[in-house]
């Protein structure tokens, strides 16, 4: 099988499953009274074969502890990861870069610059992986599929022998997408890939993954703060705030009709040329992760439409319509009080 052939689905199952995924961190306190933040707090959804997932929502919101625990950079405190059978969550992330699985599951990180080994030319980062996960020892064989990846990417191959400091910010990140699928990953993690780029090569970049992931069959779970790239490159978005999914759903659903109150603030402030945007004030201070009550709403203090069982029940996702049944593709919300709900 080449690079550039689809895979046919082998099954209908979700590629990845998480449930109840947590992380929290030690921050200080007394062996009586520890300080722990809740870095993410009792996650759960799923990717399919071929979907493409965004999962947004304001800076500290748990959104790269999320990303670093499902790639298995990180060990979950609670919870399990499930990738296809095997449930990678209780393979200790120190043992996880030796299994078969590494190889499926890839993370494009955000910064190009600082994802590039200063000592490696572009060849050498590409063929890496080949060379630690897929065992190929044969010069030839890297070279060739180097130069297959390259033009893949669409970097000219006479930039392969060049270092980092040689390269464009547009140039890293092809290079840091090649690495990423040079084994033909089944889930590519993309942590902002060009928050850290021009704008005129944000396109670009942009039209290079939506092509790859036709091309290759892959599935993309994509961390953004830009909305507009979310929408147009993703098939359903997790809206995440202080450690929680608090709505999930259709990309159509989410943006045309957000349900949980914090969703509608993000979409009000989305930059239009149809009309000014009109941005939804969440007022007030938003509450801490470290030690957070269990029985109160993240949004309470800050929401609009906060109400005393806000204080005293945490919600839980549900159908965000009262006549919709509950499947892991439906539009859901964490909210009592659901803005189209009646």
């Amino acid at each position: 099988m080449t690079l550039t052939q689809t895979p046919p689905p082998t099954s209908t199952a979700p590629l990845l499953t998480v449930m109840g995924l947590s992380k929290r961190f030690s921050v200080g306190g007394t062996p009586l009274q520890p300080q722990m933040l809740q870095a993410v707090d009792h996650v759960s959804f799923a990717i399919g074969r071929g979907e493409s997932v965004g999962l947004v929502g304001e800076s500290g919101c748990g959104k790269s502890t999320l990303i670093r625990l499902i790639t298995r950079l990180l060990d979950p405190t609670d919870g399990m990861i499930a990738f296809e059978d095997t449930k990678i969550s209780q393979i200790p992330a120190r043992y996880f870069a030796d299994r078969p699985e590494r190889s499926q599951i890839q993370l494009v990180f955000q910064d190009p610059t600082d994802s590039l080994n200063p000592r490696f030319t572009a060849f050498d980062t590409i063929t890496e992986p080949l060379r630690r996960l897929g065992h190929v020892k044969s010069r030839q064989i890297l070279r060739e599929r180097a130069m297959e990846l390259a033009e893949l990417v669409g970097l000219p191959l006479e930039l392969l022998p060049r270092y980092p400091h040689q390269l464009s910010g547009g140039q890293k990140a092809r290079v840091g997408i090649a690495r990423a699928i040079a084994l033909h990953p089944q889930l590519l993690v993309l942590d902002e890939p060009t928050s850290a780029l021009d704008v005129s090569v944000q396109a670009l970049i942009l039209h290079l993954l939506a092509d790859l992931k036709e091309r290759l069959g892959m599935s993309y779970l994509f961390v953004s703060h830009d909305l507009n790239v979310v929408r147009l490159l993703c098939d359903r978005v997790l809206v995440m705030y202080l450690g929680k999914i608090v709505e999930s759903g259709p990309v159509n659903d989410i943006f045309d009709n957000p349900a949980h109150p914090y969703t509608k603030a993000l979409i009000s402030a989305i930059p239009s040329f149809e009309a000014k945007p009109q941005p939804i004030p969440l007022t007030g201070e938003p509450r801490s992760p470290i030690n957070p009550d269990p029985n109160v709403c993240r949004l309470y203090g800050r929401c609009p439409h906060g109400q005393d069982r806000c204080h005293e029940e945490m919600p839980l996702l549900q159908p965000a319509t009262a006549d919709t049944a509950p499947t892991p593709t439906s539009h859901q919300v964490a909210c009592h009080f659901p803005l189209n709900r009646s």
